[in-house]
Protein backbone atom coordinates (compact mmCIF):
# COMPACT_ATOMS: atom_id res chain seq x y z
CA UNK A 1 0.00 0.00 0.00
CA UNK A 2 1.31 3.23 -0.78
CA UNK A 3 1.63 5.92 1.59
CA UNK A 4 3.23 9.20 0.24
CA UNK A 5 4.96 10.95 -2.53
CA UNK A 6 8.55 11.22 -3.52
CA UNK A 7 10.10 13.42 -6.10
CA UNK A 8 13.77 12.55 -7.21
CA UNK A 9 14.84 15.88 -7.64
CA UNK A 10 14.21 17.56 -11.43
CA UNK A 11 11.18 18.61 -12.48
CA UNK A 12 11.10 20.66 -15.56
CA UNK A 13 9.94 23.79 -15.13
CA UNK A 14 11.78 26.71 -15.46
CA UNK A 15 12.78 27.90 -11.71
CA UNK A 16 12.34 26.81 -7.93
CA UNK A 17 9.37 28.92 -7.15
CA UNK A 18 7.25 27.72 -10.38
CA UNK A 19 8.46 24.27 -9.05
CA UNK A 20 7.14 24.76 -5.70
CA UNK A 21 4.08 26.00 -6.31
CA UNK A 22 2.84 23.58 -8.86
CA UNK A 23 4.07 20.82 -5.93
CA UNK A 24 2.07 22.55 -3.51
CA UNK A 25 -1.24 23.01 -5.95
CA UNK A 26 -1.04 19.43 -7.18
CA UNK A 27 0.29 17.49 -4.19
CA UNK A 28 0.21 19.83 -1.02
CA UNK A 29 1.18 17.70 2.16
CA UNK A 30 1.11 14.00 0.15
CA UNK A 31 4.85 14.90 -0.48
CA UNK A 32 7.09 14.98 2.51
CA UNK A 33 9.92 16.53 0.75
CA UNK A 34 9.89 19.35 -2.12
CA UNK A 35 12.97 19.27 -4.54
CA UNK A 36 13.68 22.79 -5.97
CA UNK A 37 13.49 20.99 -9.67
CA UNK A 38 17.15 21.46 -10.91
CA UNK A 39 15.98 23.69 -13.36
CA UNK A 40 18.49 26.19 -15.43
CA UNK A 41 21.71 24.51 -15.85
CA UNK A 42 21.21 21.92 -13.55
CA UNK A 43 18.48 20.16 -16.39
CA UNK A 44 21.04 17.46 -17.31
CA UNK A 45 22.21 15.88 -13.78
CA UNK A 46 25.55 16.36 -13.51
CA UNK A 47 26.08 17.63 -16.93
CA UNK A 48 26.68 21.25 -15.40
CA UNK A 49 29.88 19.76 -13.78
CA UNK A 50 31.46 19.96 -16.80
CA UNK A 51 32.68 23.39 -16.47
CA UNK A 52 34.07 22.53 -13.34
CA UNK A 53 36.98 20.85 -15.20
CA UNK A 54 36.82 22.70 -18.10
CA UNK A 55 37.65 25.58 -16.12
CA UNK A 56 40.06 24.41 -14.44
CA UNK A 57 44.11 24.97 -15.14
CA UNK A 58 45.08 21.14 -14.00
CA UNK A 59 42.79 19.43 -16.76
CA UNK A 60 42.60 19.53 -20.69
CA UNK A 61 39.54 17.55 -22.59
CA UNK A 62 40.15 14.40 -23.63
CA UNK A 63 38.20 12.03 -25.69
CA UNK A 64 34.50 11.83 -25.26
CA UNK A 65 33.06 9.56 -22.35
CA UNK A 66 30.65 6.78 -22.81
CA UNK A 67 27.64 8.90 -22.81
CA UNK A 68 28.76 12.07 -25.30
CA UNK A 69 30.84 13.65 -22.75
CA UNK A 70 33.88 15.46 -22.74
CA UNK A 71 36.22 13.85 -20.63
CA UNK A 72 39.21 15.14 -18.91
CA UNK A 73 43.16 14.14 -18.36
CA UNK A 74 45.45 16.34 -16.23
CA UNK A 75 47.67 18.72 -18.37
CA UNK A 76 51.40 16.77 -18.25
CA UNK A 77 53.94 18.81 -16.16
CA UNK A 78 51.07 20.21 -13.62
CA UNK A 79 51.72 19.79 -9.99
CA UNK A 80 48.62 17.73 -8.75
CA UNK A 81 49.96 17.14 -4.84
CA UNK A 82 48.02 19.74 -3.68
CA UNK A 83 44.81 19.58 -5.94
CA UNK A 84 41.83 21.09 -4.85
CA UNK A 85 38.42 23.03 -6.32
CA UNK A 86 36.63 26.40 -6.04
CA UNK A 87 33.27 26.07 -5.18
CA UNK A 88 31.09 23.51 -7.44
CA UNK A 89 27.72 25.38 -7.26
CA UNK A 90 25.76 23.15 -5.15
CA UNK A 91 25.79 24.94 -1.99
CA UNK A 92 24.66 28.18 -4.06
CA UNK A 93 22.17 26.62 -5.71
CA UNK A 94 20.92 25.18 -2.70
CA UNK A 95 20.41 28.50 -0.48
CA UNK A 96 19.20 30.94 -3.31
CA UNK A 97 15.78 27.96 -3.51
CA UNK A 98 16.02 27.62 0.00
CA UNK A 99 15.13 31.24 0.01
CA UNK A 100 12.16 30.67 -1.86
CA UNK A 101 11.11 27.41 0.03
CA UNK A 102 11.21 29.71 3.32
CA UNK A 103 8.99 32.57 1.90
CA UNK A 104 6.37 30.41 0.38
CA UNK A 105 6.14 27.87 3.48
CA UNK A 106 5.83 31.23 5.68
CA UNK A 107 2.70 32.93 3.62
CA UNK A 108 1.46 29.19 3.83
CA UNK A 109 1.64 28.28 0.25
CA UNK A 110 3.79 25.37 1.32
CA UNK A 111 2.50 23.24 3.55
CA UNK A 112 4.05 23.23 7.54
CA UNK A 113 5.05 20.10 7.58
CA UNK A 114 7.12 19.93 4.15
CA UNK A 115 10.98 20.10 4.23
CA UNK A 116 13.50 21.54 1.51
CA UNK A 117 15.12 18.30 -0.13
CA UNK A 118 18.15 18.78 -2.15
CA UNK A 119 19.23 16.26 -4.14
CA UNK A 120 23.26 15.45 -4.78
CA UNK A 121 25.35 12.88 -6.80
CA UNK A 122 28.14 11.01 -5.34
CA UNK A 123 31.86 12.52 -6.04
CA UNK A 124 32.13 8.76 -8.33
CA UNK A 125 29.48 10.00 -10.52
CA UNK A 126 30.91 13.05 -11.53
CA UNK A 127 34.27 12.02 -11.84
CA UNK A 128 32.95 8.92 -13.80
CA UNK A 129 31.52 11.11 -15.88
CA UNK A 130 34.03 14.09 -16.56
CA UNK A 131 37.77 12.32 -16.03
CA UNK A 132 39.07 9.21 -17.63
CA UNK A 133 39.22 6.05 -15.66
CA UNK A 134 42.98 6.14 -15.08
CA UNK A 135 43.17 9.63 -13.62
CA UNK A 136 40.03 9.26 -11.09
CA UNK A 137 41.55 7.52 -8.38
CA UNK A 138 44.02 10.41 -8.19
CA UNK A 139 40.72 13.01 -8.38
CA UNK A 140 38.72 11.71 -5.96
CA UNK A 141 40.54 12.87 -2.72
CA UNK A 142 40.06 16.78 -4.15
CA UNK A 143 36.74 16.10 -4.98
CA UNK A 144 35.26 14.60 -2.63
CA UNK A 145 36.72 17.39 -0.81
CA UNK A 146 35.21 20.13 -2.57
CA UNK A 147 31.66 18.22 -2.31
CA UNK A 148 31.89 17.96 1.53
CA UNK A 149 32.66 21.77 1.52
CA UNK A 150 29.93 22.37 -0.56
CA UNK A 151 27.40 20.18 2.13
CA UNK A 152 28.98 21.79 5.04
CA UNK A 153 27.43 25.34 3.36
CA UNK A 154 24.02 23.81 2.58
CA UNK A 155 24.05 22.59 6.75
CA UNK A 156 25.09 25.52 7.57
CA UNK A 157 22.65 27.50 5.88
CA UNK A 158 19.53 25.85 6.23
CA UNK A 159 18.11 24.82 9.56
CA UNK A 160 18.52 21.11 9.97
CA UNK A 161 14.94 20.47 11.03
CA UNK A 162 14.15 22.08 7.69
CA UNK A 163 16.48 20.02 5.50
CA UNK A 164 16.57 16.17 3.23
CA UNK A 165 19.71 15.50 1.48
CA UNK A 166 19.38 12.57 -0.80
CA UNK A 167 22.29 11.17 -2.40
CA UNK A 168 21.72 9.94 -5.94
CA UNK A 169 23.64 6.64 -6.28
CA UNK A 170 23.23 6.00 -10.39
CA UNK A 171 26.74 5.52 -11.88
CA UNK A 172 27.63 2.75 -8.96
CA UNK A 173 24.43 0.72 -9.88
CA UNK A 174 25.59 0.59 -13.47
CA UNK A 175 28.62 -0.21 -12.96
CA UNK A 176 27.76 -3.45 -10.24
CA UNK A 177 25.75 -4.11 -13.38
CA UNK A 178 28.65 -4.53 -15.45
CA UNK A 179 27.78 -2.03 -18.25
CA UNK A 180 30.34 0.66 -17.39
CA UNK A 181 33.66 0.67 -16.36
CA UNK A 182 34.58 2.43 -12.34
CA UNK A 183 37.78 3.05 -10.46
CA UNK A 184 37.59 0.70 -7.81
CA UNK A 185 37.66 -3.39 -7.87
CA UNK A 186 34.83 -3.73 -5.61
CA UNK A 187 31.83 -1.95 -6.77
CA UNK A 188 29.60 -2.66 -4.48
CA UNK A 189 32.03 -2.62 -1.03
CA UNK A 190 33.58 0.49 -2.61
CA UNK A 191 30.57 2.02 -2.94
CA UNK A 192 28.93 1.67 0.25
CA UNK A 193 32.26 2.85 1.86
CA UNK A 194 32.02 6.08 -0.13
CA UNK A 195 28.35 6.79 0.35
CA UNK A 196 28.79 5.98 4.27
CA UNK A 197 31.37 8.19 4.50
CA UNK A 198 28.93 11.04 3.29
CA UNK A 199 26.52 10.07 5.40
CA UNK A 200 28.39 10.34 8.43
CA UNK A 201 28.49 13.64 8.41
CA UNK A 202 24.82 14.82 8.73
CA UNK A 203 23.36 16.24 11.90
CA UNK A 204 20.80 13.92 13.35
CA UNK A 205 17.88 16.29 12.53
CA UNK A 206 18.90 15.86 8.58
CA UNK A 207 16.79 13.62 6.69
CA UNK A 208 18.80 11.16 4.95
CA UNK A 209 17.68 9.59 1.27
CA UNK A 210 19.24 7.15 -0.92
CA UNK A 211 17.89 7.71 -4.76
CA UNK A 212 19.02 4.02 -7.13
CA UNK A 213 19.25 4.32 -10.87
CA UNK A 214 19.76 2.74 -13.61
CA UNK A 215 20.46 6.50 -15.78
CA UNK A 216 17.44 7.97 -17.66
CA UNK A 217 18.79 9.32 -20.85
CA UNK A 218 16.08 9.61 -23.74
CA UNK A 219 13.82 8.43 -21.11
CA UNK A 220 15.38 4.85 -21.57
CA UNK A 221 17.58 3.04 -18.49
CA UNK A 222 21.63 2.23 -19.75
CA UNK A 223 21.35 -1.10 -18.75
CA UNK A 224 18.24 -2.53 -17.98
CA UNK A 225 18.11 -4.33 -14.64
CA UNK A 226 16.86 -8.15 -14.59
CA UNK A 227 15.22 -7.67 -11.59
CA UNK A 228 15.45 -5.53 -7.90
CA UNK A 229 18.15 -7.89 -6.96
CA UNK A 230 21.30 -5.42 -7.00
CA UNK A 231 19.24 -3.04 -5.59
CA UNK A 232 18.26 -4.61 -2.71
CA UNK A 233 22.23 -5.45 -2.37
CA UNK A 234 23.06 -1.96 -1.73
CA UNK A 235 20.01 -1.03 0.11
CA UNK A 236 20.58 -3.97 2.64
CA UNK A 237 24.44 -3.22 2.80
CA UNK A 238 22.92 0.74 3.07
CA UNK A 239 20.88 0.64 6.24
CA UNK A 240 23.43 -2.20 7.71
CA UNK A 241 26.23 0.29 7.75
CA UNK A 242 25.53 3.90 7.71
CA UNK A 243 26.36 5.40 10.61
CA UNK A 244 23.71 8.35 10.19
CA UNK A 245 19.56 6.77 9.48
CA UNK A 246 18.42 6.58 6.46
CA UNK A 247 15.05 7.65 6.05
CA UNK A 248 14.33 6.25 2.48
CA UNK A 249 15.26 4.38 -0.08
CA UNK A 250 14.20 4.93 -3.51
CA UNK A 251 14.60 1.74 -6.45
CA UNK A 252 12.96 1.76 -9.92
CA UNK A 253 10.55 -0.31 -11.86
CA UNK A 254 10.78 -0.43 -15.38
CA UNK A 255 7.58 0.48 -17.42
CA UNK A 256 7.18 -3.25 -18.42
CA UNK A 257 7.51 -4.89 -15.26
CA UNK A 258 4.78 -6.42 -14.05
CA UNK A 259 6.09 -10.00 -13.26
CA UNK A 260 6.63 -11.56 -9.72
CA UNK A 261 10.28 -12.34 -11.14
CA UNK A 262 11.35 -8.01 -10.90
CA UNK A 263 9.65 -7.91 -7.34
CA UNK A 264 10.68 -11.24 -5.55
CA UNK A 265 13.81 -9.77 -4.56
CA UNK A 266 12.02 -7.24 -2.57
CA UNK A 267 11.14 -10.73 -0.06
CA UNK A 268 15.11 -10.07 0.73
CA UNK A 269 15.31 -6.41 1.77
CA UNK A 270 16.13 -5.37 5.50
CA UNK A 271 15.86 -2.06 5.83
CA UNK A 272 14.98 -2.06 9.15
CA UNK A 273 12.68 1.43 9.57
CA UNK A 274 14.14 2.98 6.09
CA UNK A 275 11.14 4.12 3.85
CA UNK A 276 11.17 1.91 0.53
CA UNK A 277 10.08 4.23 -2.07
CA UNK A 278 9.22 2.31 -5.33
CA UNK A 279 9.70 4.05 -8.71
CA UNK A 280 6.40 2.75 -10.24
CA UNK A 281 4.88 5.50 -12.22
CA UNK A 282 5.10 6.25 -15.45
CA UNK A 283 3.25 9.04 -17.31
CA UNK A 284 3.41 6.58 -21.02
CA UNK A 285 1.00 3.99 -19.25
CA UNK A 286 -0.23 6.20 -16.39
CA UNK A 287 -2.58 5.45 -13.28
CA UNK A 288 -3.44 1.99 -15.75
CA UNK A 289 -0.10 0.79 -16.33
CA UNK A 290 1.05 1.94 -12.70
CA UNK A 291 -2.31 0.04 -10.84
CA UNK A 292 -0.81 -2.96 -12.37
CA UNK A 293 3.07 -2.37 -10.95
CA UNK A 294 1.16 -1.85 -7.50
CA UNK A 295 -0.72 -4.67 -7.33
CA UNK A 296 2.41 -6.62 -8.16
CA UNK A 297 4.54 -4.69 -5.66
CA UNK A 298 1.99 -5.09 -2.82
CA UNK A 299 2.21 -8.71 -3.00
CA UNK A 300 6.30 -8.42 -1.31
CA UNK A 301 6.27 -4.57 0.12
CA UNK A 302 3.39 -3.54 2.57
CA UNK A 303 3.90 0.05 2.87
CA UNK A 304 6.07 1.89 0.46
CA UNK A 305 6.35 5.50 -1.28
CA UNK A 306 5.05 6.25 -4.29
CA UNK A 307 7.58 7.78 -7.14
CA UNK A 308 8.72 7.78 -10.89
CA UNK A 309 11.59 5.86 -11.64
CA UNK A 310 14.48 8.98 -12.16
CA UNK A 311 13.81 13.02 -12.14
CA UNK A 312 11.04 14.04 -14.80
CA UNK A 313 13.56 17.51 -15.64
CA UNK A 314 13.74 15.79 -19.04
CA UNK A 315 10.07 15.49 -20.16
CA UNK A 316 8.10 17.99 -22.03
CA UNK A 317 6.50 20.87 -19.46
CA UNK A 318 3.25 20.57 -20.16
CA UNK A 319 3.33 16.83 -19.24
CA UNK A 320 4.61 17.74 -15.71
CA UNK A 321 0.97 18.57 -13.79
CA UNK A 322 -0.34 15.58 -15.30
CA UNK A 323 2.08 13.32 -13.98
CA UNK A 324 1.90 14.78 -10.15
CA UNK A 325 -2.07 14.45 -10.82
CA UNK A 326 -1.29 10.69 -11.68
CA UNK A 327 0.52 10.37 -8.02
CA UNK A 328 -2.28 11.90 -6.11
CA UNK A 329 -5.17 9.91 -7.62
CA UNK A 330 -2.81 6.93 -6.88
CA UNK A 331 -2.61 7.69 -3.71
CA UNK A 332 -6.39 8.86 -2.39
CA UNK A 333 -8.02 6.36 -4.98
CA UNK A 334 -6.33 3.12 -3.30
CA UNK A 335 -8.51 0.17 -2.13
Amino acid sequence: MAGAVHLVGSLGLPDSETVFRTLSKHLGALAPRYPDGESGVRSNWVGWQGAVFAEHLAFKPSDPGPTGQIQYVFRSGMDISNLRFEPIGYAEEALKSYAIFKALKEDGTIPSGTRFQVSLPTPTAVISTFVTLANRSVIEPAYSAIMQEELTAILDGIPHEELAIQWDIAIEIIAYAGAIPIHYDDVLTGTIDRVTDLLAGLPDAVIAGIHLCYGDPGHKHIVEPTDLSNCVEFANALSSRSPHHIAYIHVPVPRDRTDDEYFAPLSRLEIGQTQLVLGLVHHTDGEVGTRKRMAMANKYATDYDLATECGFGRRPEYTIGELLDIHRRLLTEQG
